[in-house]
């Protein structure tokens, strides 16, 4: 049996030998207890009527109280709708990095190839503060670029930042812009593992540049591809909050409010902590579900899946 003295005796001198290795590890194991897990016991906020003065433990009970007044309650519907449409739209934009990973594996390792990493790259590192002030210097109808150009032709630019029609388009393709090269160097460092002969044994076929995109680079990325995949469809209703409340304004809030801005208002701002405590946890459980769902899916159709 694996629970006899012998097993124990061999698995503990395996720590032991790999002491080093645990210790290492330890600082991190800690951390993620102490931030990750320890907090989810504040979950049970959502199920009580809770009063900072009470405590979470002294706070009544209130059942499934708060979740019913979300689902009844007007934001519902159009919270889940802004969040969706623009976590669909972003996954629509999730073949872009491959696509530029395929196109830097093409250019030859010369400086022309590290100068385009290194543009594409640097975007990512400009903070999303920052990043939001540019967009609005830039599709400033009345004093941006944007705005300068549309002058020069006697037109009046559109409110790109203040047109509920368009926010998603900004938002998204703005994230594309600055994230785009970051995300291509997971599939660029999956191209460099390719076995150089199997080019050249292409080559000697009389294999195309796109016969070996298309045969050899595109299957060498498809599990990596897959389990990105994944992971972006389990947080489908996770989109970020610090650029969407940053682009927010009342003339495009209508399309602007998701769930995360909506928790934020609801349980810092207004301090209804259970109740933004109740639509966090229901997007939570939402978002585990389709991981799940979509892992199960991948694992019948590709054989590839994360665990």
């Amino acid at each position: 049996m694996k629970s006899d003295p012998i097993h124990f005796s061999r698995k503990f001198g395996q720590i032991k030998q790999n002491w080093g290795l645990y210790t290492l590890l330890f600082p991190a194991v800690v951390l993620t207890l102490l931030f990750a897990y320890k907090p989810m016991y504040g979950v049970l906020i959502a199920f009580k009527d809770y009063s900072p003065a009470l405590g979470i433990g002294g706070s009544p009970w209130a059942g499934f109280k708060y979740f019913e007044k979300f689902f009844n309650s007007y934001q519902f519907s159009s919270t889940i709708k802004n969040t969706l449409i623009i976590s669909v739209y972003s996954l629509i934009t999730f073949p872009i990095p491959i696509i530029l990973a395929l196109m830097v594996n093409q250019m030859r390792p010369n400086r022309f190839r590290r100068f385009f990493q290194t543009v594409s790259y640097m975007p990512h590192f400009i903070s999303t503060v920052v990043m939001v002030g540019l967009m609005m210097i830039l599709f400033s109808p009345s004093t941006g670029l944007l705005g300068n150009m549309y002058s020069l032709f006697g037109k009046e630019a559109p409110d790109l930042m203040g047109s509920a029609g368009l926010f998603s388009s900004v938002y998204v393709w703005s994230d594309v812009w600055q994230h785009v090269g970051w995300d291509s160097i997971i599939f660029i460092a999956a191209l460099s593992a390719v076995d150089p002969s199997l080019y050249e044994a292409a080559t000697v076929d009389g294999a195309s540049r796109m016969h070996k995109i298309r045969y050899i680079d595109i299957p060498m990325l498809m599990p990596t591809a897959i389990t990105l995949l994944i992971l972006r469809v389990g947080g489908l209703l996770g989109v970020g909050f610090e650029k969407v409340y940053l682009m927010q304004n009342d003339l495009n809030i209508t399309s602007s409010e998701i769930l995360s801005t909506y928790v934020y208002k609801i349980g810092l701002l207004s301090s209804q902590y259970s109740f933004s405590s109740a639509i966090n946890l229901f997007n939570t459980v939402i978002n585990f579900i389709l991981l799940i769902m979509v892992n199960q899916i991948s694992k019948k159709l590709s054989e590839n899946s994360l665990w």
